[in-house]
């Protein structure tokens, strides 16, 4: 099968050329006017789809700068691109590979064929295993080499085995099932296995070794130091079988650590690690909130995967904001985008999103292989508010970039205390107008005469009080975070990824930039520890490993 591309590069389009021209013609464009001047733009340019609600009203932007993009995206084929997603097509050209999470959200009843099969019966029989797994445990049924039942679940996976997960089972807190709790163990760095191993029992502990290779170093260390734990605590070789399971497409190495077969959760190539929560590499998100609200997630994505699908572009969530991300970046010069969630239990989506668009779009060639001929993925950064309006939000408002900002709010918490969440969501909201709206310096001078400044003080402040505004920001709010509303929510950011791949040419779904330094870590270690004495391929790697062997101790 293969897989469309856009034949040309972007940059030669009509519609790319149209949009330069738009942006030149926007350059005195201004939100504070633009709102005063339409009193429908709000409801213009907001979208409610999926339990979600989008204002991107505060935008850079105007109907006809919509209608441009969507004519870009149509010009490179989005919507063809779209349907050989998801009908299995070889997007992962460089890895010969289709690109199906979407796959794992599907109902039972459909049809979808890789290489002549029918995929559709595995990965239900895959959610049946993890069903039976997860009853057996929340019903005390799984004991461990004492005969007492798993209280605490440890998931061993790094990168996209590891974020999507704890964002989820973190983000649904509200949604826990009482008497398991999950912890996560990524780090290699001695000092996370040691903190975790002081909160858990060996006894009534079960991990999870999530690795499709059963190979990666981080997560196979972790293993092992976990199984020697283990063992130190009074566990024996023939019950590590009732304290070890694993995701892996590796059975045999699996087998040979010691996990039986049937607790063996099949990973597939055609799933890649930070799309891959909705797989058994999910199973921690499974036991923390149970099958039917992990179930519930998977819903909701889906519902999110048949609006990207069959919406009009100019109502299109991913669609719109992927377009934006172009707009910004290759048009205004913002080199990062800004993600503000307004929820305690969200404040590591971020580090989720920042794996999804990084990993999946830090690329400099296109699908063809031959160089793009703009800038591709932004930076993302973030964090939770309101704690980021007492640090980062300054660099927002006053800083000399350009930076957009996604802020997502619930209206609901599902811990009130007082007044707290009204305070919360008036931050947010507060914080996205002040982007927008900014300070004059006419208002910064009458300010300061209000407050009976001297004149000379007011002309001597009056500049640092400017804030410009017209900084771009979109809203994303909920009633509160339930697991379809967060299925459709993070979908949404998988899709905005692949739209922005589509209109750049390249390829989301590789990561050959992550595997160039696990090679090199190989030989960097052999150098450490003696194994090779050749002299590393630079001198200041050498110089390093000189250093470390010189003072190392233990």
């Amino acid at each position: 099968m293969a897989y469309y591309r856009n034949p040309s590069d972007v940059t030669a389009l009509p519609a790319w050329q149209a949009l330069s021209q738009h942006r030149q013609a926007m350059q005195d464009f201004s939100m504070r006017e633009a709102f005063a001047a339409d009193p429908q733009r709000f409801s213009q340019f907001t979208l409610s789809s999926c339990g979600l609600f989008l204002d991107y009203s505060k935008n850079l932007i105007t109907h006809e700068t919509r209608d441009l993009l969507v004519t870009l995206a149509n010009d490179v084929g989005l919507k063809e691109a779209i349907k050989a997603q998801f009908e299995g097509e070889l997007v992962n050209s460089s890895e010969g590979r289709p690109a199906l999470h979407t796959a794992l959200r599907r109902p039972v009843g459909d049809k979808l064929l890789v290489n002549g099969t029918n995929i559709m019966p595995d990965v239900h029989k895959v959610l049946s295993q993890m069903t039976e797994l997860v009853g057996r445990i929340h019903d005390g049924l799984w004991r461990g080499y004492t005969e007492k039942p798993i209280t605490d679940v440890v998931n061993i996976g790094i990168g996209g085995s590891f974020l999507g997960p704890e964002l989820v089972s973190e983000a649904l807190l509200a949604y826990t099932h009482k008497g398991v709790r999950c912890h996560y163990l990524a780090n290699i760095d001695g000092s996370e296995f040691h903190e975790l191993s002081q909160s858990i029992r060996a006894e009534t502990t079960l991990f999870i070794v999530s690795s499709k290779s059963f190979n990666t170093l981080e997560t196979l260390k972790n293993a092992q130091a976990a199984r020697a734990w283990y063992l130190a605590q009074g566990g024996s070789e023939a019950e590590l079988h009732r304290h070890f399971i694993a995701v892996s497409s590796n059975n045999a190495a699996a087998v040979a650590f010691g996990i039986r077969e049937e607790n063996i959760f099949p990973m597939w190539d055609w799933v890649g690690g930070r799309y891959s929560l909705w797989s058994a590499i999910g199973l921690p998100i499974a036991l923390a909130i149970g099958m039917s609200n992990f179930k519930e997630l998977l819903s909701g994505a889906y519902t999110m995967d048949q609006h990207f699908l069959n919406a009009p572009f100019e109502q299109n969530m991913p669609v719109l904001l992927g377009l934006l991300g172009v707009w910004y970046g290759n048009f205004w010069g913002a080199q990062s985008h800004a993600i503000l969630p307004y929820d305690h239990y969200l404040r590591n989506i971020t580090k989720h999103l920042q794996q999804l668009d990084m990993e999946s779009n830090g690329k400099s060639v296109r699908q063809d292989g031959t160089p793009v001929a703009t800038d591709t993925g932004p930076v993302i950064w973030g964090g939770v508010g309101c704690n980021g309006q007492h640090a980062y939000h300054q660099l927002l408002h006053q800083g000399s970039q350009l930076i957009p900002a996604d802020f997502i709010v619930p209206i609901v918490s599902f811990n009130p205390v007082a007044d707290h969440h009204q305070w919360l969501y008036a931050n947010c909201l507060s914080q996205s107008q002040a982007l927008m709206l900014g300070k004059t310096r006419s208002e910064a001078e009458a300010e300061l005469r209000a407050n009976g400044v001297a004149e000379e003080q007011v002309q001597k402040l009056a500049p640092h009080k400017v804030i410009p505004g017209n900084r771009p920001s979109n809203t994303l709010v909920v009633e509160r975070i339930s697991p379809r509303r967060l299925g459709a929510l993070v979908a949404m950011y998988e899709h905005k990824v692949f739209v922005q791949s589509v209109i750049w040419g390249i390829n989301a779904f590789d990561q050959w930039g992550v595997e160039l330094g696990k090679e090199l870590g190989k030989g960097v270690y052999q150098r450490l520890t003696g194994g090779d004495e050749a002299p590393a391929e630079d001198a200041s790697t050498q110089g390093l490993i000189n250093y470390f062997r010189g003072r190392h101790r233990g």
